[in-house]
């Protein structure tokens, strides 16, 4: 039988509620405010106060209490469950924080509007980080985008661009063109907090190597840079000449160095490097037998 992680569960469920309280937060003191549809169901909510008068809470209850029974009907249970606590959680939020946001708005709002968008694009990335890393999701837009997934064959990144494309030029229409402008800022550059929040700093690098001077380079990481590898045995596509791949990670301040040493030992190496978030085990520089 498998066994439970409580700790995971716990933390996974504190990310949830965290994201989703400073969610609703930021979507009371700087979206609604100042009329940015970002995306999401939150966006509409927006669109339809300002049209109908409509509680955004309310519609996004109903909206997503009805995005959960079609969810039902055409993803089955297993995908339903890990929308259903976001879907009815994320409205009650948004009543929750309604009266701290008037509070703030007190401190946080200035003349300055690009000081507010500045928080927004904060808050909105940091709160959206914690709700992916949970596992789990705030309903609306989420659940159309995983039917979307499964039955027109597109994959979930191209019909978050889709629907949020949709959802912001529906505010333009209704706030103008300048408001639709500053929401796709808000929308593209959160992405930077989601991305550290899910991956964490890259405080490394990892470079894949492919060089006739094996011995050199292995000799260079070793020595110089004290540590270790991995060697993978390769052919080349056109050449089908056999050869290894040399594989390390390295942290980001030897990086610079360690690729401009590489390309003096061999000008013609290729080399592919990207980013590492995590190294675990290895040959660290504290016990290689030489050091």
């Amino acid at each position: 039988m498998e066994k439970v992680n409580y700790k995971e569960i716990i933390f996974d469920g504190c990310s949830l509620v965290f994201g989703l309280f400073f969610y609703a937060l930021c979507f009371n003191l700087f979206l609604t405010p100042n009329d940015l549809v970002v995306s999401g169901f939150s966006g509409i909510a927006i669109v339809m106060q300002k049209l109908f008068g409509w509680t955004p809470s309310i519609f996004l209850l109903c909206a997503n209490v009805i995005l959960l029974i079609i969810c039902y009907i055409f993803l089955g249970w297993s995908t339903t469950k890990k929308n259903i606590v976001g879907s009815l959680l994320y409205p009650l939020m948004v009543t929750i924080s309604l009266p701290m946001a008037t509070f703030l708005s007190k401190y946080l709002i200035t003349e300055d509007f690009y000081l507010t968008l500045l928080f927004a694009l904060i808050l909105y990335g940091v709160s959206s980080g914690f709700i992916y890393r949970s596992g789990f999701t705030a309903g609306g837009s989420d659940i159309i985008m995983q039917i979307i997934n499964k039955y027109c064959k597109v994959s979930e990144s191209k019909a978050m661009i889709f629907a949020n494309g949709l959802i912001i030029v529906s505010g333009m229409f209704v706030f103008g063109f300048t408001k639709g402008v500053y929401s796709f800022i808000i929308l593209y550059c959160s992405t930077f907090f989601v991305d550290k929040i899910m991956f964490g700093i890259s405080d490394s690098k990892l470079f894949y190597i492919y060089t006739r001077k094996t011995r050199k380079i292995k000799k260079l990481i070793l020595e110089e840079f004290q540590t270790g590898f991995t060697t993978i045995p390769g052919t080349g596509g056109y050449s089908h000449k056999k050869g290894l791949m040399i594989m390390c990670a390295v942290s980001n301040n030897d990086y610079y160095n360690l690729k401009k040493r590489i390309l003096e030992i061999d000008p013609s190496a290729f080399m592919i490097i990207d980013k590492c978030y995590e190294v675990n085990g290895g040959v660290k520089r504290s016990n290689i037998p030489f050091l």
